[in-house]
């Protein structure tokens, strides 16, 4: 069994010390109905998830640029896409198509001719034929940027189903002017787009982990939601339309239908998602979902699974688990172990890379982890994630239906990194003043009331929350740009529409019952997996922060440095004598909550400090004030 093992080592942290650290498969930007922009800059900051070719194409107010990471016909993919030099129709496009053999075939028997097979080249055609309609023939991961100059000129913007390729974006309702990007960091490389502090975002951060919706830490700079096309003609508004979910099949009658129906619904989408012209690799932590993934794509040969864990011995180390999966499925086993002296290096990194605050400890090994796959040879990577949200695989919400009534206040309080009576006991009179004024719900508009109100049972709006919320920006966009800054495309079997629409059906017995979580897909993997795997007790996969985050560690000195009383007094949010609290706490009895918050607040200060340098590069502010930030 081969086992390949990469520490991270000082001087070769992903990013450091480079004017590139923002940078980060395909990657997309452009500007609309704005005077012409220089793209360089934009573009240089996102070519870690596109190295292989970078275009970029201007015309009378708009420009639009690509940078590619060749996963399908490695030799073809020029971006723009168009119908020919004269067709008026450009397209950029970032992720992957999976049906685009069918579409190609469709199209050609509509008189349509392709010069190579890359998935991204029919979209012009298929625009051609559907207009705006035409994510309605797409199966894959995807955001779309369309250019149609053939009468008034149009730009089109879309986002796949669930919100796997994210799309940030920049609406000046004065100008009409739209920027957009894959990234944030590319963002602000636009000089129309201000570098402003959006000041509720500590607070919403904090009680969400990351800005849920179309928020974003930077003010005016929104994300693109999941199933959403924006349209804008030139001299006109930008408009934004929802799309709706799949329609859910009829449900299984009992479990052991809905295991049969599942594992072959899953075996089919894995099969679907190994097809590339790179090397695939999978990701297995030892937990279900991945395990499973891992056991159904050895079934078609030969595959390569990762592991990370970190040097010594910590709470949480799966690595023994995924091991046995590997060794029962055949698959070879690259164990991935990173130092944890380095956080201290890796941290600023992350954050870089992340483009906003996400205060998911698993952050920091996403990036280790996808290095190693990169540096071991490897383009494309499957993961387990979303497994959780599509079948009720979550504590929080076991513990929920076990509550009954009044089961929102724990539920919301433990999507938190800090919880609310926490929160407040942190914030300077000042900040506390600054919240009341704007007065906004951490969630997004609408959502609390559905989660609380809407229509089904509370697992049934718990599972509409994760996936519509919390699941595309908490975990999707972390793998996403954590994946990217390492040029690695990785595709997730659970978000694909059949399994989602397949786990929506499902009744909630078929979900959790009798204190259970994610029934069905347990029966799903019976006689796949070691009995070890499928009758452990669920644990996070996440970095053991507790048990790091502690006096004398590297990291306890790194984070006791981000969060000294000068710097948050400069902040002016945080009071210094309470986060000093917060450490004696950790330091004496060492606790969850408190990690989780020191860790957090370490990232936001890390973010704030990088988001002033880039203003300071760029100047802003230099006849109209400072860069508002602290």
């Amino acid at each position: 069994m081969a086992r390949s093992t990469w520490t991270t080592v000082p001087g070769s942290v992903p990013g450091a010390g480079s004017r590139l650290e923002g940078e980060s498969m395909c990657r997309v930007f452009g500007y609309f109905n704005a005077a012409r922009t220089d793209l360089t800059e934009v573009a240089l900051l996102q070519r870690a998830g596109g190295p292989d070719r970078t275009t970029v194409c201007h015309g009378d107010r708009w420009g639009i640029g690509s940078n590619r990471l060749a996963v399908m016909a490695p030799e073809g993919g020029q971006q723009p896409y168009t119908l020919g030099p004269d067709s008026g129709i450009r397209v950029v496009f970032n992720g992957e198509l999976y049906n685009h053999d069918e579409l190609r075939k469709r199209l050609e028997r509509r008189g349509h001719r392709f010069d190579d097979r890359c998935d991204g080249n029919v979209l012009p055609a298929l625009y051609q034929e559907y207009g705006e309609d035409f994510t309605d023939h797409l199966e894959g991961m995807y955001a779309v940027a369309i250019l149609d100059t053939r009468s008034t000129p149009v730009l089109v913007l879309a986002t796949d189903h669930a919100g796997m390729k994210p799309l940030y974006y920049r609406y000046d309702s004065t100008s009409g002017a739209v920027y957009f990007s894959s990234e944030l960091p590319a963002m602000l490389a636009f000089d129309d787009v201000p570098t402003r502090l959006w000041e509720p975002g500590l607070d919403h951060y904090l009680a969400t982990r990351t800005p849920f919706g179309e928020r974003t830490m930077v003010e005016g700079v929104r994300v693109l939601p999941p199933a959403t096309t924006a349209v804008c003609r030139l001299g006109g508004p930008l408009r934004l339309r929802s799309r709706g979910d799949v329609e859910s099949p009829a449900p299984p009658t009992d479990e052991e239908e809905a295991a049969v129906v599942l594992r072959e619904t899953l075996r089919r989408e894995v099969g679907r998602l190994l097809v590339a012209d790179v090397p695939v690799a999978l990701i297995v932590s030892g937990g279900l979902d991945s395990s499973l993934v891992t056991a159904l794509a050895a079934e078609r040969g030969p595959v390569h699974a990762f592991n990370i864990a970190y040097r010594g011995k910590w709470p949480f180390d799966e690595r023994h688990f995924a091991r046995e999966v590997a060794d029962r499925s055949g698959a070879v086993f690259h164990q991935v172990e990173a130092d944890p002296v380095l956080l201290p290096e890796l941290l600023p990194a992350t954050v870089r890379r992340m483009g906003q605050p996400n205060a998911d400890p698993i952050t920091v090994s996403s990036l280790v982890l996808f290095r190693a796959v990169r540096e071991a040879g490897y383009t494309v990577a499957l993961t387990g994630d979303a497994a959780d949200e599509v079948f009720g695989g979550y504590a929080r919400m076991r513990q929920a239906l076990a509550h009954g009534d009044g089961w929102e206040t724990g539920y919301l309080d433990a999507l938190a990194a800090t919880p609310e009576a926490l929160r407040r006991t942190l914030y300077t009179e000042e900040y506390r003043a600054e919240l009341t004024r704007y007065g906004e719900d951490p969630l997004p508009p609408g959502a609390r009331a559905d989660l609380l109100e809407g229509p089904g049972g509370p697992l049934e709006r718990m599972t509409e929350f994760e996936l519509r919320h919390r699941m595309p920006a908490y975990h999707l966009r972390r793998v996403d740009h954590l994946s990217m800054a390492n040029s690695v495309e990785v595709r997730l079997p659970y978000c694909q529409p059949s399994i989602m629409a397949l786990g929506r059906a499902l009744p909630d017995r078929m979900r959790i019952r009798d204190g259970k979580v994610k029934r069905a897909l347990f029966g799903a993997a019976g006689g796949l997996l070691p009995t070890t795997v499928l009758t452990r007790p669920k644990q996070p996969f996440t970095l053991p922060i507790t048990a790091m985050l502690v006096p004398g560690s590297p990291l306890w000195s790194f984070t006791r440095d981000v969060l000294s009383p000068d710097a948050l007094r400069r902040c002016g949010r945080l009071r210094a004598e309470e986060v000093t609290r917060l450490f004696s706490r950790q330091a004496d009895r060492p606790d969850d909550t408190t990690a989780l918050t020191l860790w957090a607040l370490t990232v936001y200060h890390l973010w704030l400090d990088q988001l002033r340098d880039h203003g300071a590069e760029r100047g802003v502010g230099a006849p109209g004030g400072p860069v508002t930030v602290s």
